[in-house]
């Protein structure tokens, strides 16, 4: 869809203006009757003009009710505008909102690996940028020409009951300007188009920044930073001025071609008039006619480059909705309802990049309630293994199962409801803490809400803030440190206790003391769950059930810790390193 033209993009984005076709038509009733307000008042116009030519005669007797009939058009004109107006607004601004929640449910129901090949900004700025783009170009585009066709269509039937000589030359000539208009637009596209991805570009940069600016800081690359920003904005800003200089060519080219046509129409009226083919009220009546024929093509010539910046935001919308996503549960899927724990994993092959193999071959058998701990070096597919458990990915060949089902013939959320999971990179909410906690089990008292909190040893910083549970964070958790941080996303698993734990590097920011104190309460609700703990501090895995040995996607070792070292192989290495001097 990015890759489109913008007349593909078109037909999707009216789509959503359907529901809404009630308030068009409306709309488009109040622009029939703003125009006949319009066109009537030069008829009246004209009327009281030639009441007033004769020399010294003016019959005022004659134009006074000319008046109150020019003040009922002029009123009716501006009521119907405001009325259409607030249609199309209404019209608008609902598809717009249509279109943001369809681009924003998508997000969620799209695979992972789309998140891998785009930023954080880029997604923000086609959900919020872009879409704002869409709006002001729906309504100024539907308002302009709503009211443009009809006036259009509205004052050749008026020219025509004047003279036919002359209407008939003016729609001969006028539609030049579209042809100029067509052509500037064709171009404008393409630029447009560039803009708003480099401004996608320039959003992910600034979120990117903003978001690691202690780094930046404690690396002193802020002038780096700067001119990569400078960079970027460069382009965009030539970018902008491409699409603005070509957009705003269009306008003045209209112009010129209709004040020719209306400087025609005035030479070959005024002839009209010497030879007494109309009077001078009728000709004053044609002029504004012809003003007001050409003025909707200026119009609308402007409305469609204005337009061309709202469909080159269309198609970056359009392409996130359109994404395949994520494959949903087969017909027969099995709901899990009572899961014991066991897991097997059989000649399973998986790669993110089909050039790159990962995950190759790999073997596991576990029972119920035992503790597997996963090491290897970084890289080897131990956080890839724990997204393939948890059905992130689909793997590429073989078999998981859980509880001897088949975890692709099982429904996504019952396989993930049955894992608890505490990552490394802690994630929070904007909320309060007992909403960050409650997040896992929404139905949470605050009495289960305070125990899991005690038991991950976080309630006592938390009834240190200023409102306890109640304290408000914003979703990198505020002036919360790293460590504390992660202890609300121990809690927050600690509530739900599902019968699995997946533990990636989860006490990796908090320090010795409680560290110790969380591995003695993991060690509580771990009785009777199976569990996976990934580390690469190998000192607390000791005491694991199983050690799984990774390395380059395979499983090298397993088995308990001191078996591993009597064996001298990869692990015994791996655990010396860490005490070597």
């Amino acid at each position: 869809m990015e890759n489109k033209g913008s007349s593909s993009v078109l037909k999707p984005l009216l789509s959503y203006m359907r529901p809404y076709a009630g308030l068009i038509i409306a709309a488009l009733a109040m622009a029939v009757i703003n125009a006949a307000a319009v066109l009537y008042a030069p008829v009246i116009t004209g009327k009281a003009i030639d009441l007033m030519t004769d020399m010294g005669r003016v019959e005022l007797d004659g134009i006074a009710p000319l008046l109150v009939y020019f003040a009922i058009a002029v009123a009716a004109a501006a009521l119907s505008q405001y009325i259409m107006n607030l249609c199309l607004n209404k019209a608008a601004y609902g598809a717009v909102r249509d279109l943001r929640c369809a681009a924003f449910e998508k997000l969620s129901r799209l695979e992972l690996k789309y998140y891998d090949t785009h930023a954080k900004g880029d997604v923000l700025s086609r959900i919020i940028s872009d879409i704002e783009q869409i709006s002001d170009g729906l309504i100024m585009g539907f308002a302009q020409l709503f009211t443009g066709i009809v006036t259009i269509v509205g004052t050749i039937g008026f020219m025509l009951s004047i003279s036919v000589k002359i209407t008939v030359a003016v729609v001969v000539l006028t539609p030049l300007s579209l042809f100029a208009a067509k052509y500037i637009a064709a171009n404008t596209f393409k630029y447009f188009k560039t803009q708003t991805a480099v401004r996608g570009e320039l959003t992910a940069y600034v979120e990117e920044m903003t978001g690691n600016l202690k780094t930046v800081k404690a690396f002193s690359r802020e002038r780096e930073s700067e001119r990569a920003f400078e960079e970027i904005n460069s382009k965009f800003g030539s970018a902008s001025v491409s699409a603005i200089f070509f957009s705003s060519l269009t306008n003045p080219v209209t112009r010129f071609i209709n004040g020719l046509v209306y400087a025609a129409v005035g030479v070959f009226g005024a002839f009209s008039v010497i030879n007494g083919g109309f009077s001078v009220g009728e000709l004053s009546c044609f002029l504004t006619y012809a003003n007001q024929y050409t003025k909707p093509f200026n119009e609308i010539s402007g409305v469609v480059t204005e337009l061309q910046g709202a469909l080159a935001c269309a198609s970056r919308v359009l392409a996130l909705i359109e994404e395949p996503p994520e494959p949903p549960d087969s017909d027969d899927a099995v709901t899990l309802e009572s899961v014991n724990g066991e897991l097997s994993a059989r000649n399973v092959y998986f790669s993110y990049d089909p050039d790159k193999p990962l995950i190759e071959d790999l073997n596991i058998e576990v029972k119920s309630g035992q503790r597997i701990a996963i090491v290897g070096p970084t890289g080897c597919g131990k956080t890839t293994f724990i997204n393939l458990l948890m059905r992130f990915y689909e793997v590429n060949s073989g078999e998981i199962r859980l509880s001897g089902v088949p975890v692709s013939r099982c429904t996504r959320d019952s396989v993930r409801s049955s894992y608890g999971m505490v990552l490394q990179d802690t994630w929070l909410k904007s909320g309060t803490i007992r909403e960050n906690i409650a997040y896992s089990k929404p139905d949470a008292s605050l009495e289960e809400i305070k125990a899991a909190a005690a038991a991950a040893h976080c309630d006592g910083f938390i009834r240190r803030l200023e409102n306890g549970y109640d304290t408000f964070i914003t979703e990198d958790g505020g002036t919360l440190s790293a460590g504390q941080k992660q202890l609300l996303c121990i809690a927050r698993a600690m509530l739900s206790l599902p019968p699995m734990l997946i533990l990636d590097e989860a006490t990796s920011s908090i320090d010795t003391r409680t560290e110790l104190l969380i591995q003695r309460t993991f060690g509580e609700i771990m009785k009777g769950r199976t569990s996976f703990v990934i580390a690469h501090r190998l000192g607390t895995v000791r005491n694991a059930d199983r050690i799984i040995v990774m390395n380059a996607g395979r499983i090298v070792e397993q088995g308990t810790h001191e078996e591993l070292m009597e064996k001298k192989g990869f692990y015994s290495r791996l655990y010396n390193s860490q005490f070597e001097e």
